[in-house]
């Protein structure tokens, strides 16, 4: 068992008075086998109404509700998680989807539809043109071999760049640049993937690098990838590897739209400025 703190600070400053519009929180992280929350503590300046919830994709979400106008906010959740060793490759895929194509079951099939489906697929001939070094459509392969294929793919094809704008490049976008964030990567997995037919999911948390990673910052995204026989198994294009005692998850999404750590606006004809500070250390 592993202990981290995870200390998460987001200041926004206004040139001139603002009225806040209710804030969705996704800091809070899952519970589960994997990770258990020791302790949380969430402060926000100015003050605010808190009303906590579980959203549709059963992640823990506080809405703030603001009585006052400010020129500053601040938001401060110190969390201690307690991240069990769970072996990423121990699991057994069912029979039927051992080898790729395979297809989900009628239950799984209506539970994961909206982790199947998708408005806006990337273009498969883009896709089959990219994958081609890697798997041919006709080639005989295990699911999970492809998966990994894929994952690795993008790890050695892709350049890792740290992106302050939010939101996140579309899949075509990253194809052509050759590059994107951890997000812009989990998107580009998750958008693939689902194209060949997996049920996949974006996942936004947090990672421990340790202090010698190059990485900067700590908070992160990764796909999950629902695997009949295994569930849900967490694929890291930005490291190229699965997702482990390292990863922490928050909140998982059929759309990556959807996971942001803080989101909210405001009325008033005013500039703005945000600052991030995050921390995950190893509690020994």
């Amino acid at each position: 068992m592993r202990k981290l703190q995870i200390i998460h600070i987001t200041t926004y400053q206004f040139s001139g008075a603002v009225e806040l519009t209710p804030h969705t929180l996704r800091l809070r992280p899952r519970e589960g086998h994997d990770q258990h929350i020791e302790s949380s503590k969430l402060s926000i300046s100015p003050p605010a109404e808190l009303r906590w919830q579980r959203d549709a994709e059963e992640n823990t979400i506080a809405i703030a509700s603001f009585m006052q106008a400010t020129q500053r906010l601040v938001i401060h959740s110190t969390i201690v998680i307690q991240k069990f060793d769970v072996e990423p490759h121990n699991f057994l895929v069912a029979d039927h989807a051992i080898d790729y194509p395979f297809a989900y079951s009628g239950e799984e099939g209506i539970a994961l539809s909206p982790y199947i489906q998708t408005q806006n697929p990337i273009n498969q001939e883009l896709l089959t043109q990219w994958l081609k070094d890697i798997w041919q459509p006709a080639e005989h392969i295990q699911t999970f071999a492809l998966l990994l294929r894929i994952n690795q793919k993008i790890y050695q094809s892709f350049d890792y760049i740290k992106r302050e704008e939010e939101g996140v490049q579309s899949p075509e976008t990253t194809l052509s640049s050759q590059a994107g964030s951890c997000r812009d990567l989990a998107n580009l997995m998750m958008r693939a993937v689902r194209n060949l037919g997996f049920a996949s999911r974006f996942v936004s948390g947090y990672v421990h690098t340790g202090e010698n990673n190059a990485q900067e910052g700590a908070t992160h995204a990764w796909t999950e990838v629902f695997i009949p026989g295994a569930g849900w198994k967490g694929f890291d294009p930005t490291f190229g590897s699965l997702a482990g005692i390292s990863h922490i998850a928050v909140s998982v999404s059929h759309s990556a739209e959807l996971t942001p750590p803080i989101s909210g606006g405001f009325y008033g004809e005013t500039g703005t400025t945000m600052e991030v500070d995050v921390q995950v250390n190893e509690i020994m």
